[in-house]
């Protein structure tokens, strides 16, 4: 699958990939600043934002996606850096394609498994009626009956636009998604081995890389370093772009 992507900057090739329910727009803060250095590309997702929908949603196939824009674009030793889903994404990929990635820069999630968490969202997403939705006040409105947090609802609804016949639709392919969200909680193959340097970088007030989980990096990553930025849930790099920012460049120049 070919993916949209942004690119901007010059120098080593870093790529980015966003978590579930995203685009690449999420990282625009912290893309602006690493291109003073660097040679950025910012993917979307398959079934995320304007890249193409599919009936597949595995790691597996989103590995094999970012293996294909790598060699079209010609973009070699990349530093691979992935949130959340793009976390889990850039683990496979690197446990699948040993020696492609310089480097790997995991933010907010380990190779565990996670169970399902997300059906207030998928629930919420759902109870908006596209066909009569007139304004995105509205499916705010809507949304907050199924997720409180103003943040995440404006998270979730930047992937809401109009058509160009007006109509509001999903740039996410919410159907797919849905059907196949066991997916995204899968952990890392067992036999997963690998030796590319990896940051791991977590909120301290996520969750979501816990202290027992540092048992399961050490038995897949043989070179691991793990940083908690201090304040930060699990949109770490939306909430602390600048901490996050010197965690990346420290890591890519030493």
């Amino acid at each position: 699958m070919k993916l949209f992507y942004r690119e901007t900057g010059e120098g080593k090739p870093l790529v980015i990939l966003h978590g579930l329910f995203g685009s690449s727009d999420n990282w625009m803060t912290v893309t602006k600043e690493l291109a003073l250095k660097y040679n950025v590309y910012v993917l979307d997702a398959r079934n995320h934002g304007q890249s193409p929908h599919e009936n597949v949603h595995t790691y597996q196939a989103m590995a094999a996606d970012l293996k294909q824009f790598l060699d079209d674009h010609n973009i070699e030793k990349p530093v691979l850096i992935g949130h959340s889903m793009g976390g889990k994404t850039i683990m496979r990929f690197a446990a699948e394609y040993k020696g492609v990635a310089e480097k790997l820069i995991v933010v907010d999630i380990s190779p565990r498994f996670y169970g399902r968490h997300h059906q207030d969202i998928l629930a919420g997403l759902n109870a908006i009626n596209l066909e009569t939705l007139q304004t995105r006040n509205e499916a705010d409105a809507i949304l907050s009956n199924f997720v409180g947090d103003i943040g995440v609802r404006m998270f979730l609804l930047k992937s809401l636009y109009r058509s160009s016949e007006g109509k509001f639709q999903w740039r996410i392919n919410l159907p797919v998604i849905e059907e196949q969200i066991d997916n995204i909680g899968e952990p890392l193959p067992e036999e997963a081995h690998i030796d590319t340097p990896t940051l791991f970088i977590r909120g301290s007030e996520s969750g979501y890389i816990e202290d027992k989980d540092k048992a399961v990096i050490e038995k897949h990553f043989t070179q691991y370093t793990l940083e908690t930025v201090q304040g930060a849930s699990h949109f770490v790099h939306a909430e602390k772009p600048k901490e996050v920012i010197q965690l990346i460049e420290n890591f890519i120049e030493n």
